[in-house]
Protein backbone atom coordinates (compact mmCIF):
# COMPACT_ATOMS: atom_id res chain seq x y z
CA UNK A 1 0.00 0.00 0.00
CA UNK A 2 1.08 3.62 -0.31
CA UNK A 3 1.70 4.27 3.27
CA UNK A 4 3.89 1.24 3.61
CA UNK A 5 6.11 2.52 0.87
CA UNK A 6 5.91 5.96 2.42
CA UNK A 7 9.43 6.84 4.72
CA UNK A 8 9.73 9.95 6.71
CA UNK A 9 13.74 11.11 5.94
CA UNK A 10 14.98 13.61 8.49
CA UNK A 11 16.69 16.53 6.74
CA UNK A 12 20.18 15.69 9.21
CA UNK A 13 20.34 12.72 7.12
CA UNK A 14 21.06 13.89 3.78
CA UNK A 15 22.81 17.57 4.50
CA UNK A 16 25.55 16.42 3.45
CA UNK A 17 24.22 16.07 -0.01
CA UNK A 18 22.87 19.41 -0.05
CA UNK A 19 25.30 21.92 1.54
CA UNK A 20 28.01 23.62 0.39
CA UNK A 21 31.67 22.46 1.13
CA UNK A 22 32.73 25.86 1.55
CA UNK A 23 30.66 27.62 3.47
CA UNK A 24 28.34 25.08 5.24
CA UNK A 25 25.22 26.18 3.87
CA UNK A 26 22.69 25.03 1.95
CA UNK A 27 23.58 25.13 -1.79
CA UNK A 28 22.44 28.60 -3.10
CA UNK A 29 22.83 29.03 -6.72
CA UNK A 30 24.03 25.72 -6.94
CA UNK A 31 26.99 25.34 -9.56
CA UNK A 32 29.18 21.82 -10.64
CA UNK A 33 32.64 21.00 -11.55
CA UNK A 34 32.44 19.35 -15.00
CA UNK A 35 35.69 17.54 -14.37
CA UNK A 36 34.71 15.84 -10.99
CA UNK A 37 31.07 16.72 -10.38
CA UNK A 38 31.06 18.45 -6.90
CA UNK A 39 28.80 21.00 -6.31
CA UNK A 40 29.13 24.34 -4.62
CA UNK A 41 27.34 27.99 -4.10
CA UNK A 42 28.30 29.49 -7.13
CA UNK A 43 29.26 32.67 -5.14
CA UNK A 44 31.40 30.75 -2.82
CA UNK A 45 32.92 28.49 -5.73
CA UNK A 46 33.76 31.71 -7.77
CA UNK A 47 35.71 33.10 -4.65
CA UNK A 48 37.61 29.94 -4.26
CA UNK A 49 38.69 29.68 -7.65
CA UNK A 50 40.21 33.51 -8.28
CA UNK A 51 43.48 32.06 -5.67
CA UNK A 52 42.84 27.89 -6.49
CA UNK A 53 42.58 25.74 -9.33
CA UNK A 54 41.68 22.36 -7.88
CA UNK A 55 38.39 21.05 -6.58
CA UNK A 56 37.71 21.78 -2.95
CA UNK A 57 36.30 18.96 -2.41
CA UNK A 58 38.72 16.14 -3.82
CA UNK A 59 41.49 18.30 -5.03
CA UNK A 60 41.64 17.16 -8.49
CA UNK A 61 43.10 19.78 -11.16
CA UNK A 62 39.90 21.85 -12.72
CA UNK A 63 41.82 23.85 -15.22
CA UNK A 64 45.82 24.76 -14.98
CA UNK A 65 44.46 28.32 -16.18
CA UNK A 66 40.75 28.55 -16.63
CA UNK A 67 39.03 26.80 -14.31
CA UNK A 68 36.04 28.90 -14.24
CA UNK A 69 35.62 27.98 -17.41
CA UNK A 70 34.96 24.26 -16.06
CA UNK A 71 32.34 24.99 -14.13
CA UNK A 72 28.55 25.22 -14.67
CA UNK A 73 24.73 26.13 -13.27
CA UNK A 74 23.41 22.98 -11.69
CA UNK A 75 19.53 23.90 -11.85
CA UNK A 76 18.39 20.32 -11.05
CA UNK A 77 20.42 20.09 -8.11
CA UNK A 78 19.06 24.00 -7.06
CA UNK A 79 15.79 22.36 -7.37
CA UNK A 80 16.43 19.91 -5.12
CA UNK A 81 17.48 21.95 -2.15
CA UNK A 82 14.73 24.56 -2.57
CA UNK A 83 12.25 21.58 -2.53
CA UNK A 84 13.92 20.49 0.66
CA UNK A 85 13.87 22.90 2.89
CA UNK A 86 11.53 24.56 3.85
CA UNK A 87 11.21 28.86 3.34
CA UNK A 88 14.62 28.52 2.10
CA UNK A 89 14.19 29.96 -1.35
CA UNK A 90 11.52 32.72 -0.07
CA UNK A 91 14.47 33.61 2.02
CA UNK A 92 16.80 34.09 -0.77
CA UNK A 93 14.42 36.30 -2.97
CA UNK A 94 13.91 38.35 -0.13
CA UNK A 95 17.80 38.93 0.43
CA UNK A 96 18.15 39.56 -3.30
CA UNK A 97 15.80 42.38 -3.04
CA UNK A 98 16.98 43.75 -0.09
CA UNK A 99 20.34 43.77 -1.93
CA UNK A 100 19.27 45.72 -5.03
CA UNK A 101 17.07 48.24 -2.91
CA UNK A 102 20.11 48.77 -1.11
CA UNK A 103 22.53 49.67 -3.79
CA UNK A 104 19.58 51.55 -5.36
CA UNK A 105 18.90 49.27 -8.13
CA UNK A 106 16.10 48.02 -9.85
CA UNK A 107 15.11 44.19 -9.16
CA UNK A 108 15.59 41.95 -11.91
CA UNK A 109 12.81 40.04 -13.66
CA UNK A 110 13.25 36.90 -12.34
CA UNK A 111 13.52 37.77 -8.57
CA UNK A 112 10.41 39.81 -9.46
CA UNK A 113 8.19 37.21 -10.57
CA UNK A 114 9.68 34.34 -7.94
CA UNK A 115 8.40 36.89 -5.73
CA UNK A 116 5.21 37.50 -7.13
CA UNK A 117 4.44 33.78 -7.79
CA UNK A 118 5.45 32.72 -4.26
CA UNK A 119 3.34 35.77 -2.36
CA UNK A 120 0.56 34.87 -4.70
CA UNK A 121 1.05 31.17 -3.64
CA UNK A 122 1.21 32.05 0.41
CA UNK A 123 -1.77 34.14 -0.05
CA UNK A 124 -4.23 31.44 -1.14
CA UNK A 125 -3.30 29.43 1.79
CA UNK A 126 -3.54 32.17 4.14
CA UNK A 127 -7.20 32.80 2.60
CA UNK A 128 -8.36 29.40 3.13
CA UNK A 129 -8.78 29.01 -0.68
CA UNK A 130 -8.89 25.12 -2.32
CA UNK A 131 -9.04 24.35 -5.84
CA UNK A 132 -10.52 21.65 -8.18
CA UNK A 133 -8.67 18.83 -9.93
CA UNK A 134 -9.66 20.32 -12.81
CA UNK A 135 -9.68 23.98 -11.85
CA UNK A 136 -6.00 23.29 -10.56
CA UNK A 137 -5.59 21.14 -14.23
CA UNK A 138 -7.22 24.11 -16.15
CA UNK A 139 -4.62 26.79 -14.25
CA UNK A 140 -1.65 24.33 -14.97
CA UNK A 141 -2.14 24.31 -18.81
CA UNK A 142 -2.58 28.43 -19.37
CA UNK A 143 0.14 28.82 -16.99
CA UNK A 144 2.41 26.57 -19.11
CA UNK A 145 1.18 27.63 -22.04
CA UNK A 146 1.88 31.46 -20.99
CA UNK A 147 5.64 30.17 -20.12
CA UNK A 148 6.33 28.84 -23.80
CA UNK A 149 5.57 32.06 -24.87
CA UNK A 150 7.06 34.21 -22.50
CA UNK A 151 10.54 33.17 -24.98
CA UNK A 152 12.38 34.06 -21.04
CA UNK A 153 10.76 37.60 -21.72
CA UNK A 154 10.63 37.52 -17.81
CA UNK A 155 14.13 36.67 -17.02
CA UNK A 156 16.72 38.91 -16.24
CA UNK A 157 18.38 40.89 -18.96
CA UNK A 158 21.65 41.81 -20.42
CA UNK A 159 22.57 44.45 -22.76
CA UNK A 160 25.42 43.16 -24.59
CA UNK A 161 27.55 45.05 -27.71
CA UNK A 162 29.19 42.32 -30.13
CA UNK A 163 32.45 43.94 -31.63
CA UNK A 164 34.51 42.14 -34.45
CA UNK A 165 38.09 42.37 -33.41
CA UNK A 166 38.99 40.27 -37.04
CA UNK A 167 39.62 41.52 -40.33
CA UNK A 168 38.68 38.49 -41.59
CA UNK A 169 34.87 38.55 -40.39
CA UNK A 170 32.60 41.42 -41.20
CA UNK A 171 31.04 43.49 -37.73
CA UNK A 172 26.94 42.96 -36.99
CA UNK A 173 24.60 45.57 -38.52
CA UNK A 174 23.06 45.65 -35.17
CA UNK A 175 25.87 45.10 -32.43
CA UNK A 176 23.82 45.68 -29.32
CA UNK A 177 21.47 43.49 -28.22
CA UNK A 178 19.35 42.80 -25.05
CA UNK A 179 18.64 39.04 -23.85
CA UNK A 180 18.09 36.70 -20.84
CA UNK A 181 20.80 36.40 -18.32
CA UNK A 182 20.58 32.45 -18.44
CA UNK A 183 21.55 32.36 -22.55
CA UNK A 184 25.05 30.90 -22.76
CA UNK A 185 28.39 31.90 -24.60
CA UNK A 186 27.19 29.31 -27.11
CA UNK A 187 23.90 30.99 -28.26
CA UNK A 188 25.83 34.00 -28.93
CA UNK A 189 27.64 32.30 -31.18
CA UNK A 190 25.24 30.23 -33.21
CA UNK A 191 23.55 33.68 -33.11
CA UNK A 192 26.60 35.45 -34.69
CA UNK A 193 26.74 32.41 -37.03
CA UNK A 194 23.54 33.12 -38.69
CA UNK A 195 23.66 36.50 -38.83
CA UNK A 196 27.13 36.30 -40.88
CA UNK A 197 26.20 33.13 -42.55
CA UNK A 198 28.71 31.24 -41.53
CA UNK A 199 28.83 27.33 -42.01
CA UNK A 200 29.22 26.63 -38.52
CA UNK A 201 29.19 28.48 -35.28
CA UNK A 202 32.26 26.18 -34.12
CA UNK A 203 34.42 28.73 -36.24
CA UNK A 204 33.78 31.04 -33.77
CA UNK A 205 35.91 32.71 -30.12
CA UNK A 206 34.05 34.86 -28.00
CA UNK A 207 36.35 36.89 -25.63
CA UNK A 208 35.58 39.02 -22.86
CA UNK A 209 38.66 40.91 -21.80
CA UNK A 210 40.26 39.29 -24.36
CA UNK A 211 39.92 36.12 -22.38
CA UNK A 212 37.96 33.24 -24.67
CA UNK A 213 34.81 32.45 -23.03
CA UNK A 214 33.38 28.63 -22.17
CA UNK A 215 30.90 27.66 -24.50
CA UNK A 216 28.36 26.84 -21.36
CA UNK A 217 28.71 30.57 -19.66
CA UNK A 218 25.66 31.79 -18.97
CA UNK A 219 25.80 35.62 -19.14
CA UNK A 220 24.71 36.20 -15.98
CA UNK A 221 28.35 34.42 -14.72
CA UNK A 222 29.90 36.30 -17.28
CA UNK A 223 29.03 39.43 -15.57
CA UNK A 224 29.60 38.59 -12.23
CA UNK A 225 32.91 37.34 -13.08
CA UNK A 226 34.21 39.36 -15.63
CA UNK A 227 31.92 42.67 -15.72
CA UNK A 228 31.64 43.32 -12.21
CA UNK A 229 31.43 47.31 -11.09
CA UNK A 230 31.56 47.72 -14.59
CA UNK A 231 28.38 49.94 -16.33
CA UNK A 232 26.61 48.24 -18.72
CA UNK A 233 26.75 46.92 -21.59
CA UNK A 234 28.59 43.97 -21.79
CA UNK A 235 31.08 43.87 -24.23
CA UNK A 236 32.27 41.57 -25.85
CA UNK A 237 34.71 40.26 -29.00
CA UNK A 238 34.26 37.81 -31.58
CA UNK A 239 36.66 36.41 -34.17
CA UNK A 240 37.92 33.21 -35.65
CA UNK A 241 38.78 30.26 -33.48
CA UNK A 242 42.49 29.73 -32.93
CA UNK A 243 43.47 26.43 -32.38
CA UNK A 244 45.99 26.69 -29.42
CA UNK A 245 48.58 24.55 -29.81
Amino acid sequence: TPKMLTRKIKLWDINAHITCRLCNGYLIDATTVTECLHTFCRSCLVKYLEENNTCPTCRIVIHQSHPLQYIGHDRTMQDIVYKLVPGLQEAEIKKQREFYHKLGMEVPGDVKGETCSTKQHLDSHRNGETKTDENSNKETSEEKQEEDNDYHRSDEQVSICLECNSSKLRGLKRKWIRCSAQATVLHLKKFIAKKLNLSSFNELDILCNEEILGKDHTLKFVVVTRWRFKKAPLLLHYRPKMDLL
